[in-house]
């Protein structure tokens, strides 16, 4: 989607009339393999890759029904077929039917007894949901459909027999007869190295992208991506109209030109200097990027903030973390200046979050591209001083968390943090907890954003002029909590004094509303007492309750995401 994002806007000017679009540049997507019996068609090669189009037409379909200027894109012919009335998907699988029916229809659909594939699809249509950019949202976005729609090419290979098709896959996939970048840089670095040389460097060569393939498929291009802009990148496209491309753009789109391009500067010009540029540059970094991918992908301890950066998609910490670290640093710097950098980027995301500042990748990449210059090769006491500096002089800080509530673009960071609360509140307190558990999809009932209030203007006319007021007080994150899907449901619009009877089964952040919490809990009574958060009950739930609330969970974030862990990480 970034990718998508950052072609589309090198072009686009708010300006434009829609038939402008045409002219912009086009955006391979690659090829996809098609077996063709008696008019139906077999998807041999490709079928993630359209599975994803399809559901990012799904939801720009239903994304522009949003709009109120009637301005829309009749998308329906690339979703689906009409067969003289009788409707069809065009990936037509009938496990995946109701499911692209219910996302069709913009409705929630329950995936339980469903295939592993119908739990991913739906997982997947969450995450775009959740990670399509703000800036392509508003009075961009038909012009982002029609580029999408004609400017977005993939290659169709039509055989008429299944052999012939993965003979072709087989060929493009084995034999190299389409290279990859990966493929031609690995031959322009084998070449300079020394013949009796080669065969060691190839061998570690493979050993380390059959390593990175089991990571994703595209893992080898994106670590090129990071560490040659992490170590290497000097320059970056200006923010302008009509800027040329720099260092940062090319490496992302040609990394093996790029260091052709570049051999001497990054001090390729003996065979020696190719041989250790793989056989230790390259051994040691994509080692590096490897336990930093595995980290995103499952929480490790003394990893976390990896994982916690990634699931707030912020894909550019790779290079971030990569920048600092030196061939001469030992294990443990390694760890302790990783820890740093994710630990800042985690704080950076919070703070920006809960003030409404843009995270989109076009948005910060600038900035995140001078941090990685500064914090380049710097030795750990200097790393930490810097983000420290950096940290102190960020506009945001937590006190947007009075102002801090609900809608369409900060739904995933209050999930986010609700799931952060929870968990560290819970760990504070000797409870067993698991940020996983609270933000995974993948579970049989997943936790779910609740209002402690019902929508229920009527209740609360006292304190509330208008019934919009109340809608926007009542979406304010003092007002929420995570509870699992279906009890969360069951609750309905049962007035407070009965929900928070209910919540007393559940985890502690909504455990605490109750007064039973307070009794029998040593450990989370004494944790009250070391940090000073002023926990209470609440009997009732009013705009006084709700308020203090609000300035409970403000404290609690800046106790999370407080600064002190650079002094912690320095002190061991």
């Amino acid at each position: 989607m970034q990718d998508l994002e950052a072609k589309f806007l090198q072009d686009y000017d708010e300006g434009h009339p829609y038939h402008q679009v045409k002219h912009y540049k086009h955006y391979f997507m690659g090829s996809i393999i098609i077996s063709e019996h008696d008019t139906h068609k077999f998807i041999i090669d490709g079928q993630q890759r359209l599975t994803s189009l399809t559901l990012l037409l799904i939801f720009l379909n239903n994304l522009q029904k949003q709009r109120t200027d009637g301005h829309r894109v009749n998308l329906d012919a690339l979703i689906f077929s009409d067969d003289f009335g009788e409707k069809s998907f065009n990936l037509d699988i009938d496990e995946r039917e109701a499911c692209f029916q219910a996302l069709f229809a913009d409705k929630a659909f329950e995936p339980d007894g469903e295939s592993e594939a119908v739990h991913t699809i739906v997982a997947r249509y969450e995450d775009i949901k959740d990670n399509f950019p703000a800036s392509l949202r508003n009075g961009n976005l038909i012009h982002f459909i029609f580029w999408l729609t004609n400017n977005v090419d993939l290659i169709e290979i039509t055989t008429y027999s299944d052999d012939e098709a993965y003979t072709i896959f087989e060929t493009m996939n084995d034999r190299g007869l389409s290279l990859s970048p990966t493929d031609m840089l690995k031959g322009y670095l084998l070449a300079n190295i020394s013949p009796d040389e080669r065969a060691k460097a190839n061998d570690l060569w493979k050993d380390r992208l059959l390593e990175l393939s089991k990571l994703g498929k595209e893992e080898d291009a994106d670590f090129f991506k990071a560490w040659l802009r992490a170590k290497y990148a000097e320059s970056i496209r200006e923010r302008k109209k009509g800027a040329s491309n720099k260092d940062f753009e090319i490496i992302g789109t040609t990394y093996h030109k790029w260091i052709h391009d570049e051999s001497k500067r990054i001090g390729l010009m003996r065979s020696e200097d190719f041989k250790d540029f793989v056989m230790n540059r390259f051994k040691n970094f994509s080692g590096h990027y490897m336990r930093m991918q595995q980290a995103s992908k499952h929480l490790i301890p003394g990893m976390e903030y990896i994982f916690y950066n990634a699931h707030n998609n912020f894909t550019l910490q790779y290079p971030l973390m990569l920048a600092p670290l030196k061939a001469e640093d030992d294990q443990d710097t390694i760890h302790r200046k990783i820890r740093l950098v994710s630990g800042y980027l985690d704080i950076f995301i919070a703070r920006r979050a809960v003030n409404f500042r843009t995270l989109d990748y076009s948005s910060i990449v600038y900035t995140m591209f001078n941090l990685m210059k500064e914090i380049r090769e710097l030795d750990l006491h200097t790393l930490a001083e810097t983000l420290k500096s950096k940290v102190a002089s960020m506009d945001e800080s937590f006190d947007g968390v009075s102002r801090f509530s609900l809608n369409l673009w900060s739904k995933r960071y209050i999930q986010h943090i609700l799931a952060r609360m929870t968990q560290y509140i819970e760990a504070q307190s000797g409870v067993v907890s698991s940020f996983e558990t609270y933000v995974s999809r993948e579970i049989k009932k997943p936790f779910e954003i609740e209002h402690i209030w019902a929508n229920k203007y009527r209740r609360h006319r006292d304190e509330f002029d208008t019934e919009e007021e109340f809608a926007e007080y009542r979406n304010r994150i003092g007002d929420l909590v995570l509870l699992p899907r279906g009890f969360n449901q069951s609750l309905g619009d049962k007035p407070y004094e009965d929900k928070v009877k209910a919540y007393f089964g559940q985890n502690l952040l909504a455990r605490s509303l109750d007064k039973q919490c307070y009794q029998n809990n040593p450990s989370f009574l004494q944790y009250i007492h070391q940090s000073g958060l002023p926990f209470r009950p609440h009997e009732t739930f009013k705009k006084a309750d709700l308020d203090e609330r609000q300035k409970l969970y403000q404290l609690i974030c800046e106790e999370i995401w407080s600064p002190a862990r650079f002094d912690k990480e320095l002190g061991g």
